[in-house]
């Protein structure tokens, strides 16, 4: 069956298709220009998922999963590093994993120092803006590996969910020898939905997470007995401060 192709939208409506039907998908073309035109910056990213260790706080007990985590406040055209902190959800937004404490490992130095790195938290905030309104944003970086050694890897285990933030982006970095992986995205009080196949690097999913939810399906092996994954990076922004067992986290200070 051929995947579903994602209905791109032209940077110029970004904005107003968030606002209207809560999601939007940016080309790649169209993030680089995000990242600063830095095309050749995003390329170099791609090294920092050939070193992410194994999630263990998988509850369903999977090894499928890699990923590393970072903190950041991101305030007009300013990027600070939050120090290392646990990634907490409540249960109401992550019936799985939430309500526990997850210290993942932080994201690589050399990822942060990227040149197109903080360009690309700077516009995506930006959109958040749009979104919300001007405000300080806190920004949770989390780069992903889903695999396929043990035949079946889930990028959302949790099923269709949301993220207890106000914007999320999820940019395709690699597929690799994997078939499924369909995205979806569903009104949070409605029935309407769509789907389709984010399969070109650097194609970027917005979502506003107070419309819609969102999941996408497990992926498999595209030939059999030879190992595949899928590259995702996910950035969340949220204007309340980090989520915190008890409340929010307002990090630093404003």
């Amino acid at each position: 069956m051929r995947a579903i192709p994602p209905p791109k939208t032209p940077l110029a409506d970004v904005d107003r298709e968030l606002r209207a039907n809560g999601f939007a998908v940016l080309s790649s073309g169209d993030l680089e220009r995000l990242a600063g035109g830095d095309g050749a910056g995003l390329d170099r990213l791609r090294a920092c998922w050939d070193d992410l260790p194994i999630d263990a706080w998988l509850r369903d007990g999977g090894r499928y999963r890699r990923r590393r985590h970072g903190c950041f406040v991101v305030r007009g055209e300013s990027v600070a590093a939050h120090p290392h902190r646990a990634h907490w959800q409540p249960l109401d937004y992550n019936a799985l994993h939430g309500g526990i404490e997850r210290w993942f490992e932080p994201l690589a130095s050399s990822m942060v120092a990227e040149p197109a790195f903080s360009p690309l938290l700077v516009s995506l905030g930006g959109h958040a803006s749009a979104l919300r309104g001007s405000r300080p944003w806190f920004v949770e970086v989390h780069p992903f590996r889903i695999e396929t050694a043990g035949g079946i890897g889930r990028p959302t285990p949790e099923g269709a969910h949301r993220d207890g933030v106000d914007l999320v982006a999820l940019i395709l970095i690699a597929r690799r020898g994997v078939r499924g992986g369909e995205t979806r995205v569903f009104d949070a009080d409605g029935p309407r939905g769509t789907r389709f196949v984010l399969d070109e690097p650097w194609t970027t999913l917005l979502l506003d997470d107070a419309r819609v939810v969102h999941e996408t399906t497990p992926i498999q092996p595209l030939h059999p007995g030879e190992d595949g994954h899928r590259d995702t990076l996910v950035v969340t922004f949220r204007a309340e401060g980090f989520q915190a067992p008890g409340g929010s986290d307002p990090g630093l200070s404003a």
